[in-house]
């Protein structure tokens, strides 16, 4: 997937599970080497809504403990697990964690699903505008088949693929 972006010239912003960082220590310097960003997206993607208060915030700060010890900062950017939005609680949690900035999504691939390359340009093209922020997920074949048409639609209609710093900074 980061390979497909790099090749069109994109940057994204990639928020990591705590389990898949320790299952793939690697990727976190391949991620920012690529010129991408790198965020907390949670320990183990649990319900973090649902959560007690204890283990939601023992899951953001699982996170930002591997990806201190592998980059030297715990990211910018936590996203909630398994939500489109964080509860008010688990904002508070993600800023005493030291994440400034909680994100949201307004566009669901549901590549998640496996639906196919087709059906997840279909639910990204669908919806996506100038500022959309796109929710797509590693470790699914559907998605990376989908980057380069979706990457060159995106370009068709005069958008392009950015970090979410670069997006909410610009």
């Amino acid at each position: 997937m980061l390979a497909e972006a790099e090749k069109a010239g994109a940057h994204v912003t990639v928020l990591a599970i705590g389990t898949w960082l320790d299952d793939h220590p690697d990727m976190a310097r391949r991620i920012l080497d690529g010129g991408h960003e790198l965020g907390n997206h949670t320990h183990h993607h649990l319900a973090i809504n649902s959560l007690p208060e204890a283990e939601a915030y023992a899951e953001i700060t699982g996170c930002a403990q591997r990806l201190k010890r592998l980059t030297g900062s715990i990211g910018t950017w936590f996203r909630p697990s398994q939500t489109q939005n964080a509860s008010p609680l688990v904002q508070k949690l993600a800023q005493r964690a030291g994440y400034p900035h909680v994100l949201s999504y307004d566009v669901d691939s549901l590549d998640f699903t496996s639906p196919g390359a087709a059906a997840v340009i279909r639910n990204v093209t669908g919806t996506i505008h100038g500022g959309s922020v796109v929710s797509l997920h590693f470790g699914y074949a559907d998605t990376v088949d989908a980057m380069p048409p979706l990457l060159e639609e995106l370009a068709r209609r005069k958008l392009r693929a950015v970090t979410t710093t670069e997006l909410l900074t610009t």
